[in-house]
């Protein structure tokens, strides 16, 4: 199977779901773009990773592990995220030592977090990212909103603290999928991943 690169746009804090954060990975060489809702210790340890002059007082979990690693001569070849069930990302730590790879299964918040430590790459499969993932092209949206006066009707609007409607198990696949191209345009990658998952479900 196809495997995509993918790089670390950022971390944006949850405004509907209290001590979450949405971790949005982005194509390497590509415009789509991955949510995943992870808690506030996991995003900490990402954030640190990436921002080089932070540093804790005290070593935390990941920066152990990577010393502990380091000293037994065992470094990260890469992460591969290859699996997604009723929202969850299930990854894999592509581990080395003296040429031979070891897989680890691990939380994708962890894995990105080591990833990032050991400078090794992200990858996604092609099926995962094609069925999770969302393109951002304004333009494109724009005129797409414009040519369709009805394309989100008043049960489907978004209020202004930015929250998602409260009857969104009664919406239909086809306005849900309408609520889901607004989000992506606006680029409120965490909420459009809710609705990803709902309309997921829904398929099932």
């Amino acid at each position: 199977m196809k495997l995509i690169e993918l790089k670390i746009k950022g971390i944006s804090y949850s405004e509907t779901q209290s001590g979450a954060y949405a971790l949005i990975l982005s194509e390497v060489s590509g415009n789509r773009k991955l949510p995943i809702i992870i808690g506030g210790f996991e995003a900490q340890a990402i954030a640190i990773g990436i921002e080089e002059e932070v540093k804790p007082s005290r070593p935390l979990t990941h920066d152990l592990f990577k010393d502990f690693a380091n000293i037994f001569e065992v470094s990260i070849k890469k992460v591969i995220i290859h699996k997604l069930i009723d929202g969850v990302f299930f990854s894999n730590i592509i581990c080395v030592k003296n040429n031979v790879e070891k897989i680890l299964d691990s939380r994708t918040s962890d894995a990105i977090a080591m990833a990032i430590r050991f400078e090794a790459p992200i990858f996604i499969y092609e099926s995962i990212i094609k069925s999770a993932g969302f393109t951002s092209n304004r333009k494109t949206e724009s005129k797409k909103m414009k040519s369709d006066k009805n394309w989100m009707d008043k049960t489907t609007e978004i209020d202004k603290k930015n929250k998602l409607p409260s009857n969104l198990k009664n919406l239909s696949k086809s306005e849900l999928n309408n609520l889901l191209k607004k989000l992506v345009a606006n680029e409120e990658y965490e909420n459009a991943a809710k609705i990803r998952d709902l309309i997921s479900k829904k398929n099932v």
